[in-house]
């Protein structure tokens, strides 16, 4: 039979590594800092962030029959520093174009199926911008939300 022997001088070195252990820890997970969330990053005045964006369409028969339908831009909602300059990059996956305009400014455009439309934005006033659809405004209008602060 063995038996385990602690000795003053195992017991004070056990108990040293296991305090390096968890200082080493804590200052490891205290000095990595936040992450970026959604992709976002703060960018300087000469940089330009791509957002992308694509066309969205779901449909589906009730069970009497009926079909609806939903349009959406994916993400609905993204977020942009005032005076930020950012591309959007709207790809068309589902429908054949969805012309659009964004609500509260002049920029206008048509996504199509397959392509890629780029539109250079920069919003020097705070506050919520719809990216709106102009094909799919009826019950379940096709909205994106750019949210600037």
């Amino acid at each position: 039979m063995r038996f385990l022997v602690l000795t003053k001088k195992s017991l004070i070195t056990g108990l040293a590594v296991l305090v390096l252990a968890l200082i080493g820890s804590f200052l490891f997970f205290m000095s990595s800092g936040d992450e970026p969330v959604f992709g976002f990053l703060q960018a300087s005045n000469e940089e330009v962030r791509d957002i992308h964006l694509i066309t969205a369409e779901f449909k589906t028969k009730t069970a009497d029959g009926k079909e609806m339908e939903a349009y959406r831009w994916d993400p609905g909602t993204i977020f942009i520093e005032k005076g930020e300059k950012v591309n959007l990059k709207l790809y068309g996956i589902n429908g054949m174009e969805h012309p659009f305009y964004i609500e509260g400014t002049d920029i206008k455009g048509t996504v199509r199926k397959g392509e890629e439309t780029v539109v250079p934005v920069q919003f020097d006033k705070e506050g919520v911008y719809k990216l709106i659809c102009t094909t799919h405004q009826g019950d379940a209008p096709m909205v994106g939300y750019i949210i600037v602060d």
